[in-house]
């Protein structure tokens, strides 16, 4: 197998008709939606379309729950000129041109609005390979905000898996960055930079195994950040921890977390597309041929349980109130669909 992070970004387009200005809002994410009969790659379009769109409009920010892994995995899905794609983007383009207008509202609101902005611009720019202006100037900026010990001041909310601690802004800045085109990690900021992540990598061990997949992933992009050593032994754990029906929850991957609302991981709840997605592009990234079962029935448990929406259900590690992060699972889903190569098969009907 041996592919390369790249690989998840280097599927043939599947193109459906845009939804134009109007983009239906699905009802609220819930545990008890009915599982769909078969899988639906034009339902999940519409899906993500919805809850991006919808979120985008009415809170003019940009979040890593939703909008954010729209812009990564949207364009596996197709979208013509003026659609809800294209609408998100101009939306953080807009931003980053603005921030330093100084109009009401232009200066980022955090520094983790930037880095995670670069990041996720760079990521989403890997596919056509070409750097936009707004991303570079995104991850220029990004650098100016990096402290002394290499991490960023992110965003501590105690909500995680994404706004919990620093590490998780420094590993998606470093996988946003090992993947942006154009030659953008050799620049003289991004190499001192990474200099700055590689150190505190050395340091500081990643905390729980979803951090540990995301710098597996970049560490195939960036020299220094895991050894194969390391990697090889994180895909052997996380194929251990595989369960029956071919997934993983998110809670397995985080066992020391404690949500908002003070609940601990439930170890024991189902499979989730969020872990199981992050795991199938982990094991597409860094995995052997060896790996290649584990990963396809991954990616079989993912087609197996999109719900009739067209979304996937993951159960939030915080409150039950919202489950925004099964947003993010349903982006991580098309990607490892494509990273699988099942999305391409399925929609032109083979099986393998």
């Amino acid at each position: 197998m041996a592919r390369l992070l790249l690989s998840v970004f280097a599927t043939t387009f599947l193109v459906f008709p845009a939804l134009g200005q109007e983009v239906p809002k699905l009802g609220p994410i819930s545990p008890d939606e009915p599982v769909a009969k078969e899988f639906s790659a034009q339902l999940a379009a519409k899906a993500l379309d919805s809850a991006s769109v919808h979120w985008t409009r009415q809170r003019q920010c940009g979040t890593c729950h939703t909008n954010f892994p729209y812009l990564l995995a949207r364009p596996a899905l197709g979208d013509q000129a003026g659609g809800s794609l294209a609408e998100v983007n101009r939306f953080f383009e807009n931003r980053v041109k603005n921030w330093d207008k100084g109009g009401k509202g232009d200066a980022p609101r955090w520094d983790t609005e930037v880095v995670a902005t670069a990041a996720t611009l760079a990521l989403a720019d890997a596919r056509n390979g070409k750097l936009r202006p707004e991303t570079r100037l995104a991850l220029d900026r990004m650098w100016t905000l990096q402290k002394a010990d290499g991490a960023w001041d992110w965003l501590k909310c105690n909500w995680p898996p994404m706004e919990h601690d620093d590490y998780y802004g420094a590993v998606y800045a470093a996988w946003g960055v090992g993947m942006a085109p154009e030659g953008y990690a050799k620049t003289a900021q991004a190499m001192a930079g990474l200099e700055k992540l590689r150190g505190y990598f050395a340091k500081n061990a990643p905390p729980e195994t979803h951090h540990a997949l995301l710098l597996a992933m970049a560490s195939t992009r960036v020299d220094g950040l895991m050894s194969q050593d390391k990697r090889k032994e994180l895909i052997a754990k996380v194929r251990k921890d595989q369960r029956a029906d071919g997934g993983w929850n998110l809670a397995s991957l985080g066992r020391s977390w404690k949500g908002n609302d003070g609940r601990k991981p439930d170890i024991g709840s189902p499979s989730d597309a969020y872990a199981t997605g992050l795991v199938v592009m982990a094991l597409s990234a860094c995995g052997s041929e060896g790996d290649l079962q584990a990963m396809v029935k991954g990616a079989d448990w993912i087609l197996a349980n999109q719900r009739q929406s067209g979304r996937w259900f993951t159960r939030s590690l915080n409150n039950d109130q919202h489950h925004y992060i099964a947003n993010a699972g349903s982006a991580y889903a098309i990607l490892a669909l494509e990273a699988s190569g099942k999305l391409n098969n399925v929609v032109n009907g083979r099986d393998d």
